[in-house]
């Protein structure tokens, strides 16, 4: 039986010898995650999910020959995600305006039934940082230090927007009855 290569492995043979099967190795490992991670986001946009994450691999794609191993690879496609979806809220900032969320939120609220729709909606009430972590560790399961490395925060900064996202996710919750019994 033959092993399947590392994340190092695959990485090198991408930025050493520009080997696309390796790099859709990578993307097969990865892509589910990360539009996992977008679809957190984007409220549940499914379209932006993909685009973002399309942008995220080729980014890696064209930078491949700047890692250094440092981190993981799943900690160093993460930044770029990040770094990807800040670029987006930025340059769409000035358009984003109530009636944007209203359309988001009506997106989420056909795409999804139930809790889906709650949850879509109470991630829309957090600060985009405490999103951020929350979807990192809620949805992608990441532990704290990872989530400090993808994010470029410091691990208390990192607690402290989980802890108000938490808060704020299970207050909104609560108000409309998912109630701890």
């Amino acid at each position: 039986m033959q092993r399947l290569p590392t994340d190092t492995e695959l990485a090198a043979r991408v930025a050493m010898l520009g080997d696309r099967r390796a790099f859709g190795l990578i993307v097969d490992r990865y892509q589910s995650r990360l539009r996992r991670f977008f679809l957190g986001q984007t409220l549940g946009d499914q379209q932006l999910s993909d685009d973002l994450a399309q942008e995220t691999f080729i980014k890696a794609w064209l930078g491949l020959a700047g890692f250094r191993g440092l981190s993981s690879l799943s900690t160093w496609l993460f930044r770029i995600a990040c770094r990807v979806l800040y670029d987006h809220v930025r340059s769409s900032r000035p358009t984003l305006g109530i009636a944007d969320r209203a359309d988001l939120q009506a997106r989420a609220t056909v795409a999804d039934a139930g809790l889906g729709i709650d949850v879509y909606r109470a991630l829309a009430l957090l600060r985009p940082e405490e999103r951020t972590c929350i979807t990192l560790q809620l949805i992608d399961g990441q532990p704290l230090a990872k989530i400090a490395k993808i994010t470029g925060l410091p691990v208390n900064t990192v607690k402290s927007h989980l802890k108000r996202g938490k808060e704020r996710l299970a207050d909104y919750l609560r108000k409309n009855g998912y109630d701890k019994q």
